[in-house]
């Protein structure tokens, strides 16, 4: 027994030897092949195929950065944002260290897009079953309509939040089918950034339904997008007893649960105590940030409860129905606002740039 065991050991360790002493193959005849798409601007697709690959290994330089897709399949895909001469590097590797290369550059011819909107994004319908559009707004003309008015200046401490913009109207837009709210950097009645906040108070408000916006984000730390409502009696109980429902918010930013990627949706009340309470939820993208492509925020909200919905995907529901929740039972107004700094999102810092621009494509009111 021991001289087969001794045996194997030999046999192992000659095999062992000989796989270390033998050559790596490497792979041979690279081809690449780099197309443009005729129909994705900005699209380039690249084919590759070599012999005795093990995986491919594509990188791609947009002028500031580079990225690096791996497969077996030889196929990538990468969207270049703007025009210019980019290059690329394609790996055909045996193993990590071994491989051959091919290098070259290609050329991209991306269309202006003056407005600075995304180019693509998620839509929803004029209209649902059981319901009926009694309100909405699509921000085709060249000025708000008198169903908005502004709230200017930085309110009570910051709008009680330690914001550091003043807002004004010159921050405000109606161009190319959308209402543009843009943060910038300036001094302004004693604070160092300006924005705007334009709310439906005393024109339009609404007690139950489905409320669709759909919206293109902005991004950076210390930028605050967001649209939501008060009751109607904000004037007189004041908040909380009034009631809010944050419809969205986005704290900017690279955090993956409080930053570009993630939005949020949350009520808040008084409860039987008197005192500020809140419930809510988020919603992350799995892939790039929501400055990316357009976006619908939306809830569904009726005598029971409220629910909260980002592209028709619902992340959150609230019960309304307690006792202790009476202030989501009366007409609220809409307010859209881009603040910059305060205590959730903090200060904006050395990457954040500006201007910033949250812009509106359409909010749409449907109920029963």
């Amino acid at each position: 027994m021991k001289n087969v065991l001794s045996l194997l050991l030999f046999i192992t360790l000659f095999s062992c030897a000989r796989d270390e002493d033998t050559p790596v193959l490497l792979p041979s005849n690279l081809v690449v092949t780099p197309v443009i798409s005729q129909t994705v601007e900005g699209l380039l697709e690249i084919s590759a195929s070599a012999q005795a690959t093990n995986y491919y290994e594509f990188e791609f330089f947009d002028g500031s950065s580079s990225f690096v897709q791996q497969n077996q399949d030889g196929f990538a895909t990468f969207q270049y944002e703007r025009s210019g001469t980019y290059f690329f590097i394609v790996r055909a590797h045996a193993t990590f260290d071994q491989f051959i290369s091919f290098q070259d550059s290609i050329s991209v011819t991306i269309a202006e897009n003056p407005s600075g909107f995304p180019r693509s994004g998620y839509s929803t319908p004029m209209s649902y079953p059981n319901y009926t559009l009694v309100w909405h707004d699509e921000f085709d003309g060249s000025t708000l309509s008198t169903d908005w008015v502004h709230d200017l200046g930085t309110g009570n401490n910051g709008w009680g939040n330690n914001e550091l913009q003043f807002y004004r109207e010159e921050n405000t837009a109606v161009r190319d089918g959308a209402l543009v709210i843009t943060a910038k950097e300036e001094a302004v009645g004693g604070r160092q950034y300006t924005s705007s906040r334009v709310k439906t108070q005393g024109k339009q408000s609404f007690q139950y339904g489905r409320i669709d916006i759909r919206a293109a984000l902005p991004k950076g730390k210390g930028i605050w997008p967001a649209t939501w409502m008060l009751g109607d009696d904000f004037t007189t109980a004041g908040w909380p007893f009034c009631g809010e429902i944050d419809i969205m918010e986005m704290v900017g930013g690279p955090d993956r649960i409080n930053g570009d990627r993630s939005i949020h949706g949350t009520a808040h009340w008084a409860n039987a105590n008197g005192q500020h309470t809140f419930l809510g939820g988020s919603n992350t993208l799995q892939n790039g940030i929501f400055a990316d492509e357009w976006h619908v925020f939306s809830i569904i909200w009726d005598a029971q409860k409220i629910t909260w919905y980002r592209d028709d995907i619902q992340y959150f529901e609230l019960n309304i129905s307690t006792p202790d929740r009476t202030e989501f039972h009366q007409p609220f107004f809409l307010i859209f606002n881009v603040a910059v700094g305060g205590n959730w999102p903090g200060s904006p810092n050395a990457n954040t740039t500006f201007p910033q621009q949250m812009a509106i494509d359409y909010v749409r009111v449907f109920q029963k």
